[in-house]
């Protein structure tokens, strides 16, 4: 299995985005958990409510829009990414400074076009 990356803003939805990411990552044989607002499953992810611990995150893939991150900063530093994915449509300015204070690389990038292309 490869590295273990949390899938922020997850939906069940199959139109979001952020469902399809959690199918390619488990497609290519990512390790995934999802946070959300509603709990759920996509495949055989359960998408949490609640913030759960975790001590083997290396990548946050975010689908929250930037108004919706804050009461998530201190959970998100607290899993010590490699690096924090903002995907279209969630940059966030504070929130990238205050990963690359903790070092924690911010990346400005569509999760999906990295799998894609072979650079996630």
């Amino acid at each position: 299995m490869k590295n273990k990356t949390l899938v922020m803003g997850a939906s069940e939805n199959p139109d979001r985005y952020s469902n399809l990411a959690i199918k390619k990552l488990l497609g290519q044989g990512h390790k995934v958990m999802a946070l959300g607002r509603r709990r759920g499953y996509v495949d055989s992810v359960e998408i949490m409510t609640e913030k759960a611990p975790a001590d083997d995150i290396d990548t946050v893939t975010m689908y929250l829009g930037a108004a919706h991150q804050q009461e998530y900063y201190d959970y998100i530093l607290s899993l010590k990414p490699r690096r924090i994915i903002f995907n279209p449509g969630a940059e966030n300015e504070d929130l990238e400074d205050l990963a690359r204070a903790n070092g924690i690389q911010p990346i400005e990038a569509c999760t999906l076009v990295l799998l894609s292309t072979g650079q996630y």
